[in-house]
Parts: structure tokens; C-alpha cells; sequence
């Protein structure tokens, strides 16, 4: 099969953002899975918050004691995670979490912090903006790229045709992202396989026979081994541009302060 090529419909474009430091309350908890968690956090520091890209990236702060300052709380643990919703007028943000045993810090506190606890936000400092409309979309990842995939989702208009893969656990575990119907989202189920391995298959099963015609936008995210396997798919077999796509280790196995490439 001939890889069909036109003009870009769509460019990604990077804005940067001044950056800001906020505290907040944990104010509700919601548990989609047994390992994944939602929660919203409240606070007057919240209001004017804005994340305009759907791969956004902000650090977390999780104190183990309430701090008698912001100096205090600044130098707290601290995580990188993508916001899935906020409302800056009314002071709230939504922030999804996989949970996987009680190791690490942040995903403990978003498990069994007590509903109150204070927390901090920082940023995001910079956003990657989806400018124009893709002819198509093909986005991959573990849960911790779930909230990403669920923000480009969102973008879709009812006509979009793409493809979505979720790597989970297994049917149990399944995350739903919303997409239009012309996007088809696929469970990939690890089972026992350490995480990333599953997805790494099903993209390495993906061949140019599969490229969708047009301009397409990429996004493929999940543990730090996913990278070659997701840019041997788009830059290789699909010879997507480079700078139409997103590929990205979202974590490291066995290095809990590893941070995603911005």
C-alpha cells in the first residue's frame, strides 16, 4: 500500500504560560476502577486556573503535614500530572490517578488523604494546542496517559474518524474514553505483562496498511519503553512529520521522580 500524503491540516503549536503556584483542599474522591481514582481539589487560588492543551503537564505537591507556608509546601514531594477538567471561575480542578499498591507518593495521597487535606499546584507552564482539524486521529497509552486521551477527545467534532487504544489490566479495569463514533477506542488488555508490553504489540501489529489517509495526528504515551515502538509506527512505518506527533515515555519503571518530556 502507497502511504497517501497531503498538506498539513493541522499544526501543533506550543504557547507558553506564565507560571503559577496554588494550594487547594482535596474535596472529593471518585473511584472509576479499584486502581483509578478521580479526584477534585477546591480553593480560591483555583479560580483563573486554564490548561489549554490536552497534554498539559503540572506538578503536584503533596505535603505529608499541613505546612505553615507556602516556603514549606514549595519544597514538598512532587508529581507531574495532566489536568482532565477545572472550572477557573468557580475554583476547581479534576485530576485522575492509576493506583497501584501503596508505593510512591502521589497516588497514595490521592487514595487516602483525608477529604481537606491541602495540596499544591504548579503551572502548567506551557501547553501544545491542536491548531486546525485533523483528517484523522490515532491515539495510544497506558491509564496514565488516559486523561490526555480523554482531553483530545474532546476536540473531536462528531465527524472525526480515527482509532484509540487503551492499555489496562484487563476487562475489569477498562477506562471508556468519549469519542466520536468514527473513532473506534480498543481495550488492550496486559493481563500479567508489565505494563507498556501489551500496547508495544499492538502498535507493533499496526502496519502501513493501517495509516489512515491524510493528515493524521499521532499521540502515543505509556511507560518509557513505548517510545520505539510508537515512533517506529508513526515516523516510520506511517512516515507521519515528526512534528505532527507525540510520542513520550509518561513514566519510567523503577524511577518514581522520572518526569515526562515537555
Amino acid at each position: 500500500m502507497s502511504i497517501v500524503k497531503s498538506s498539513p491540516s493541522f499544526r501543533l503549536e506550543r504557547r507558553p504560560h506564565e507560571l503559577r503556584f496554588r494550594t487547594a483542599s482535596l474535596a472529593a474522591r471518585t473511584w472509576e476502577t479499584s486502581t483509578y481514582v478521580r479526584i477534585r481539589l477546591t480553593g480560591e487560588d483555583l479560580i483563573g486556573f486554564d490548561s489549554a492543551g490536552s497534554d498539559d503537564h503540572m506538578r503536584l505537591f503533596f505535603p505529608d503535614t499541613l505546612p505553615e507556608g507556602r516556603t514549606e509546601l514549595r519544597s514538598a514531594p512532587n508529581r507531574e500530572y495532566t489536568p482532565l477538567a477545572w472550572d477557573g471561575d468557580a475554583g476547581w480542578l479534576d485530576v485522575e490517578f492509576a493506583v497501584h499498591g501503596d508505593s510512591g507518593i502521589a497516588a497514595p495521597w490521592a487514595a487516602t488523604a483525608a477529604l481537606g487535606s491541602t495540596i499544591a499546584v504548579g503551572g502548567p507552564r506551557g501547553s501544545m494546542i491542536v491548531d486546525g482539524r485533523p483528517d484523522a486521529w490515532f491515539l495510544a497509552g497506558d491509564e496514565t496517559a488516559v486523561p490526555a486521551m480523554r482531553r483530545f477527545a474532546a476536540l473531536m467534532d462528531p465527524d472525526a474518524v480515527g482509532r484509540i487504544l487503551v492499555e489496562v489490566a484487563d476487562a475489569a479495569h477498562e477506562l471508556p474514553v468519549d469519542a466520536p463514533p468514527g473513532v473506534a477506542v480498543t481495550p488492550v488488555h496486559r493481563g500479567g505483562a508489565l505494563p507498556g508490553t501489551a500496547l508495544a504489540s499492538a502498535l507493533s501489529a499496526l502496519g502501513p496498511e493501517d495509516r489512515p489517509d491524510g493528515s493524521v495526528f499521532g499521540f502515543i504515551a505509556a511507560e518509557q519503553a513505548i517510545v520505539r515502538h510508537g515512533r517506529a509506527l508513526l515516523l516510520d512505518r506511517w512516515e507521519l512529520p515528526a512534528e505532527q506527533t507525540v510520542v513520550k515515555g509518561y513514566w519510567k519503571a523503577g524511577e518514581a521522580e522520572y518526569h515526562a518530556p515537555h
